[in-house]
């Protein structure tokens, strides 16, 4: 891709992703070659030693590259971007999941999009031509698509696929949402696009295909489920 001087802070929470973290971070580096950027772990406090592989790859890649910002317990999704947010230099912010379902290779695509249409955000998208799914059973497909449709009905915020959680940012727009955001938890990326879409923020969407966790276990379950619902119903009455 064509090098461009922006620099990019790529955000990475991560929870007990030892066995996933260094290769995320190997493929980052090597489908961002011409990019400057740098990547935040944000670890809330992982028993299994992914601190200890972070610190591993701050020695091989750099400390200015690799920065960890841990903290002590798990405290949340949204308030993880919040203390990644305050340490990121660069002029935009891509926000990833650590487990692999979100593939750097799809990064390339995210800059080149927000350089051509000049939009706050780019996300990914699961649910257009050339994006999907893989590795989930029907019930996972049909409960994230009924999430999706529902969302689609209730909020029209102009956007495919609402809980999504790979996106790039303007950092200065990034700042001004994540500050009116209140949810927790899965909830979180939602309320994050719509609000955005309400203020008015120009947002593009490239395809990507999610792919189940590689390593370790997928945190969504029933109870994330009853929050979406609790989340939708507030985002319903107050946006």
């Amino acid at each position: 891709m064509e090098k461009t001087k922006n620099k990019y802070s790529i955000i990475v929470p991560t929870y007990n992703e030892r066995l996933n973290i260094a290769l995320l971070v190997y493929l980052v580096f090597k489908h961002l070659r011409d990019v400057d950027f740098e990547i935040i772990i944000v670890d809330d406090g992982s028993p299994d030693g992914t601190q200890l592989v972070v610190q591993q790859l701050q020695d091989l890649y750099g400390q200015d590259r690799i920065l960890l910002r841990a903290r002590p317990k798990k405290l949340g999704l949204g308030t993880a971007y919040i203390h990644g947010l305050k340490h990121a230099s660069g002029d935009f912010v891509v926000i990833m999941d650590a487990d692999l379902s979100h593939h750097p290779k799809y990064l390339p695509s995210f800059i080149k999009k927000q350089l051509e249409t000049n939009a706050s955000i780019v996300t990914g998208t699961r649910y257009v031509k050339g994006g999907g799914v893989h590795g989930w059973n029907l019930m996972r497909k049909l409960t994230s698509r009924g999430a999706n449709v529902l969302a689609q009905t209730l909020l029209w915020p102009g956007v495919s696929d609402l809980t999504g959680s790979f996106r790039l940012y303007k950092k200065s727009a990034l700042e001004d949402i994540i500050s009116s955001c209140v949810s927790k938890g899965y909830v979180f990326q939602m309320e994050m696009i719509v609000r955005a879409s309400r203020k008015g923020y120009h947002i593009e969407e490239v395809p990507i295909t999610f792919v189940d966790r590689v390593y370790g276990i997928s945190k969504l379950g029933g109870s994330e489920i009853v929050e979406y619902l609790k989340g939708l119903a507030y985002l319903l009455v107050t946006t």
